[in-house]
């Protein structure tokens, strides 16, 4: 293994508690108005974002090690939309673990109005609508290493965990966690134990049946009824959630594979600490995955991908501080990269995308929302601040009205904080006197 994610953390076994002090708001308001003539209600807040903006335009850091990537962002200033305004208040921040031996946020995930924050090797459960705390689970076992992915499928909770397993929870009636099993399961061991052909050599001298994974689970997707896992062994395996069977375990690196999403139609996108994003599909009538494409353009690991809402478009995200858009060609089955977006100052840790905006976190602390226009440019529409340390996780959701524009964005980050921001977009048009 060539390559150790630096910002992993040893656990060890601490008693959960769950702070959520009264909100203290952090609240920032820009008005950005592209006729000359009109006015804000807050001129400083203007500049702020230009200046915000600016710095992403302008940043030299990923240009550096990407000088042949043109930029997509564009100043607010130089959008379609006639009278933008943004806002942004930190609603509440959880603590998950005392603060005096506070564990890592290592993920978030959000499901039937449930957040779940993984912290080391524990996992607690918020209700949404006031985020009391419901429930915690996995606390009693620290063997089994920081919890790297949450994902859900038909009523189970599945988790990837640093000691290589992945284990399937089902939810109780009081909104409690129980462990259904840990896969592989005894079942589908048992059946292929005794075969020779069933091993594969991981190291010198060391063979492993191929359905087990041989380090750190570092990601799970769900899509169709089947369940993807990606491992720092390299490999991408893929389990049947009716019977909780491997399927096809894949070689699909050279290195670590630190990140995986599916698309709706099946597309499956790996991305890996060999700086490479390689495109899997299965062809009609076929059992096993093949490799479509090869996506090479990041110049050192690429540690988080996301998926827009249709999946034509995917973001990824590496140590070389940019954020690459690839959409789908017209002529081919795969994807093209078609720019970079700039702003960041350390390496990228997380990507989540809600509707038509962004949000990427990052090892400097921050979190940037982005929003595609329909040029196909994106904006930087400010940038979240309060963690310190980098941020390691992001989910948001958008509000119940969809009129509203407002989206509710969790951050998760190594200082092991939790904060929730509410984040409000809105275009208002300029009223037009009737002649």
């Amino acid at each position: 293994m060539k390559l150790r994610s630096w910002f992993s953390a040893t656990c060890s076994s601490h008693e959960s508690t769950v702070s959520i002090p009264q909100p203290r708001p952090s609240y920032q308001k820009r008005h950005v108005v592209s006729d000359p003539s009109s006015s804000s209600d807050n001129p400083s807040s203007s500049s702020s974002t230009s200046d915000t903006c600016s710095t992403s335009l302008h940043s030299n850091l990923s240009l550096q090690t990407l000088p042949s990537v043109p930029s997509l962002q564009k100043l607010i200033s130089q959008l379609d939309a006639p009278n933008l305004s943004v806002s942004h208040l930190c609603f509440t921040t959880l603590t998950p673990t005392p603060s005096s031996s506070s564990l890592p946020i290592t993920c978030l995930a959000v499901h039937h109005n449930r957040l779940y924050a993984a912290s080391g090797h524990e996992i607690n459960v918020y209700d949404q609508a006031d985020f009391s705390h419901l429930d915690s689970f996995n606390a009693h076992d620290p063997s089994s290493g920081t919890v790297k992915s949450v994902s859900f499928s038909d009523g189970k909770v599945f988790t990837a965990h640093q000691d290589c397993k992945i284990k399937v929870w089902e939810i109780i009636p009081g909104k409690r966690h129980r462990l259904l099993t840990t896969l592989p399961t005894v079942n589908d061991r048992l059946l292929r134990f005794a075969l020779p052909k069933n091993y594969v050599s991981i190291r010198r001298h060391v063979k492993r049946l191929w359905i087990q994974h041989a380090d750190a689970v570092t990601g799970i997707a769900v899509n169709n009824g089947l369940v993807y896992s990606v491992s720092w062994d390299k490999t991408l395996k893929i389990w049947r959630d009716s019977n909780l069977r491997c399927v096809e375990s894949v070689k699909a690196h050279e290195d670590a594979v630190s990140a995986v999403a599916v698309a709706k139609d099946g597309t499956v996108y790996t991305g890996s600490a060999d700086r490479r994003i390689r495109v899997w599909g299965r062809p009609q009538d076929e059992k096993r995955h093949v490799l479509v494409a090869t996506l090479e353009k990041h110049k050192s690991a690429v540690n988080a991908l996301a998926l827009n809402d249709d999946g034509s478009v995917l973001f990824s995200g590496a140590c070389d501080r940019s954020i690459l858009v690839w959409e789908r060609e017209d002529s081919a089955n795969h994807m093209a990269v078609t720019g970079a977006l700039r702003g960041h100052g350390k390496a990228i840790l997380c990507l989540f995308n809600v509707g038509d905006l962004l949000l990427s976190g990052s090892a400097d602390r921050t979190v940037r929302m982005w929003r595609r226009g329909e040029d196909g440019s994106y904006c930087c529409l400010g940038v979240l601040e309060g963690h310190v340390k980098p941020v390691k996780a992001l989910v948001a959701v958008t509000g119940e009205s969809g009129g509203g524009g407002v989206v509710s964005v969790v951050s998760g980050s190594l200082d092991g904080v939790v904060k929730v921001w509410h984040v409000s977009v809105s275009e208002a048009i300029k009223e037009q006197k009737m002649l």
